[in-house]
């Protein structure tokens, strides 16, 4: 044999690379269209067992750290039935304006795709998927009856610079998805798991929200883990930099109670810092929703020493 043959060349290897990629971006496509959900066809919305009724004892948090607390304890029925039910409410508004910018993010990534590029399908898949998620998520916050703002303006505003981050640096474009949709992924499959006595109008929409959000997530996980270790060393190295603080912020903002339902039911700082800040169960949990993304970043080099006191900042760091 020609010896020349055998060897494993750099052109031949990205070669074989670039179509495992470009076979698993078709399997995605091959996925989306056999299991995908309509907001209102697959939800029934007016079916008096999905009614929502603040009073409800099965919207009393189960799975959130203030529950635990004895101060929500304390609460009424009533109380605890409204805190539980706005929470939902609020996680579903600040999870629909995450949606919206990742959307935007991901038709900008899309327009600079080459003809014949599988993931040009897969884009456009993923933004009417998370455009049905918006849309049962609105549908939520409209039964619930509650005005809530959702993610904090300035939160919206630094995320928006994404935009232009879809066009020209993608991998920060699915770091931000990542941050946000993994910690929720988390939650909403503890919930389904541990809950026996979840609201059957919020499993429903637990239910197709994780099952194409694992779509989502393993695309962005495998774009990450393929495109990575391709850029170039002053790309690599503000990346190594960034991801731990957008994973760290966007984690606890992902699973910890909103500021606006602090406020509105009148808790008190010490009982947020006791379920939150000073909770190490909380901080585990964190870190479990964001370990599988910390792997990637991780296998493409990108954790050298000089960042990990970043990593432990935000507790996220495991050895």
């Amino acid at each position: 044999m020609d010896s020349a043959s055998t060897l494993d060349t750099p052109d031949r290897h990205a070669g074989r690379a670039a179509e495992h990629w470009a076979d698993h971006v078709r399997r995605l496509n091959a996925a989306s269209v056999k299991k995908h959900y309509d907001a209102f066809a697959d939800i029934p919305w007016d079916d008096p067992a999905f009614a929502i009724d603040p009073d409800d004892a099965r919207w009393e948090y189960f799975t959130d750290p203030l529950g635990a607390t004895p101060w929500y304890r304390a609460q009424t029925p009533g109380v605890r039935s409204r805190m539980g039910l706005y929470h939902c409410a609020s996680a579903m508004k600040a999870g629909l304006q995450f949606e919206n910018i990742l959307k935007r993010g991901l038709l900008a990534w899309a327009a600079g795709l080459s003809n014949g590029d599988p993931a040009f399908r897969y884009a456009y898949h993923e933004v009417i998927e998370e455009s049905h998620h918006g849309l049962m998520f609105q549908e939520f916050i409209n039964r619930a009856g509650f005005d809530v703002p959702g993610m904090h303006w300035s939160h919206r505003a630094a995320a928006a610079g994404l935009l232009l981050a879809g066009r020209f640096l993608p991998e920060y474009l699915f770091l931000f998805a990542l941050g946000g949709e993994s910690p929720l992924d988390h939650m909403q499959r503890t919930s389904l798991r541990d809950d026996p006595r979840i609201h059957p109008l919020l499993e429903r929409i637990f239910r197709h929200h994780v099952t194409e959000e694992a779509r989502h997530i393993s695309f962005a996980r495998r774009y990450l883990a393929e495109h990575l270790p391709q850029r170039g060393p002053l790309r690599r190295a503000l990346f190594a930099v960034v991801a731990p603080v957008v994973l760290g912020i966007m984690s606890r903002l992902s699973v910890e109670s909103s500021p606006d339902l602090l406020a509105h039911f009148g808790v008190p700082p010490e009982v947020a810092r006791e379920a939150y800040t000073d909770n190490p169960g909380h901080a585990a949990t964190a870190r479990e929703a964001v370990r599988p993304v910390l792997q990637v970043v991780r296998d493409a080099g990108l954790t050298p020493a000089s960042t990990r006191w970043l990593w432990r900042a935000f507790s996220l760091w495991e050895d």
